[in-house]
């Protein structure tokens, strides 16, 4: 049996394994040295964030049983994508894909703020009214199969390693989870940590009810594309003890807290003019 067929037969229990692994080790690390002081019941938030994980699980295992592994063995099979056309090292086209597709995971996330009906989606995930390591994991099953998509797309087109696509949603799954840890880091080390991978302090600027804040800090992984494409905001207005996290227009915990209103929350109210150019606070954005 070589490499590919062992990753194909263990990609679910090897992903579990992580997710459970370091979802135990934040939730410990919360506990531990808590960043903010929260202000939803934490069993209430979990059990129905937790809840929309596991249904967006079921969905997108009856939808794409051989997920985003399953295309990479198809894509290398029928000989697709540009790694499959050019010979390169194996260990480089595996390093060279994990950052390429987190790139478009980074496009991916502009996207979904840029166009407004992509954002009545996301916005599930930016209504949580805190900021912990289960709404690293908190989407609406239509954005998750959205983007399941986008990657079947990308995986075609770049033609990546089956090990690479494995490590790819591993390690995205790790960071997101991480990022949004409501965890407090020393300032030493978060200054010199969120040059290699996003922070919890540099992620949470982008879950500020400010639009301008709010789109900043695109990454889920890697750092460097905010920087590289001007989206990089280094902290709050603030601070993050008194920043308020969530959407102004939905602060009630039956949209925000309860899986049936957060299932709901992209179909209430009109699409409006929400859009990727609202960066700009001026002294008035406070009245």
């Amino acid at each position: 049996m070589n490499l590919t067929d062992t990753v194909m037969q263990n990609e679910l229990p090897i992903r579990l394994g992580f997710f459970f692994g370091i979802l135990g080790l934040m939730a410990v690390w919360e506990v531990v040295s808590p960043r903010r002081t929260l202000t939803v019941s934490k069993p209430l938030r979990w059990v129905n964030n937790l809840g929309l994980v596991l249904l967006n699980s079921i969905f997108l295992r009856l939808l794409f049983p051989a997920a985003a592994v399953g295309m990479a063995a198809f894509a290398a099979a029928n000989g697709w994508g540009i790694l499959n056309y050019i010979e390169v090292p194996y260990w480089l086209a595996v390093i060279a894909a994990v950052i390429a597709l987190d790139f478009i995971i980074y496009l991916q996330h502009v996207m979904v703020h840029a166009v407004p009906a992509l954002w009545r989606l996301h916005r599930v995930h930016h209504a949580d009214l805190d900021f912990d390591v289960t709404t690293g994991a908190r989407f609406h099953p239509i954005e998750i199969i959205l983007s399941m998509l986008i990657k079947f797309a990308a995986i075609t087109v770049l033609g990546p390693p089956v090990l690479a696509v494995v490590v790819f949603e591993v390690v995205l799954n790790a960071t997101s989870m991480f990022n949004h840890g409501n965890v407090r880091l020393p300032t030493a080390a978060d200054r010199v940590l969120r040059w290699f991978v996003v922070t919890p302090d540099m992620h949470r600027v982008h879950h500020s009810v400010e639009d301008d804040e709010t789109n900043s800090n695109f990454g889920f992984n890697l750092p460097w594309w905010d920087r590289l494409f001007g989206t990089y905001r280094g902290q709050p207005r603030g601070g993050h003890t008194a920043m308020t996290i969530g959407i102004n227009t939905f602060r009630d915990t039956k949209h925000c807290a309860w899986l049936p209103g957060m299932l709901m929350l992209p179909f209430i109210g009109k699409i409006t003019g929400y859009t990727i150019n609202r960066r700009e606070w001026t002294k008035a954005d406070e009245q």
